[in-house]
């Protein structure tokens, strides 16, 4: 996977999921982020080792291997 910066993940995950604010986002890699540091396993071939866990939780989303459930029913 090509490294991105966090700006361009947030602005493709933003710009792909239309039902999904910056606040909903950030609250969703918040939760992975847990996740990982508790011992879950990346869904990512990436050494994860060199890449901190919230980073590696937006380029999850980012690349649609982690669904945020429950934001895909909220209409604007």
């Amino acid at each position: 996977m090509q490294s991105m910066k966090v700006e361009e993940l947030t602005a493709k995950i933003l710009n792909e999921n239309p039902n999904i604010d910056r606040y909903q986002l950030a609250i969703a890699v918040s939760k992975r982020c847990d996740e990982i540091e508790n011992g879950a396993i990346s869904q990512l071939s990436v050494n994860t080792k060199s890449i901190k866990s919230a980073d590696l939780a937006l380029m999850e989303i980012a690349e649609g291997l982690i669904v945020i459930k429950g934001f895909s029913d909220i209409k604007k």
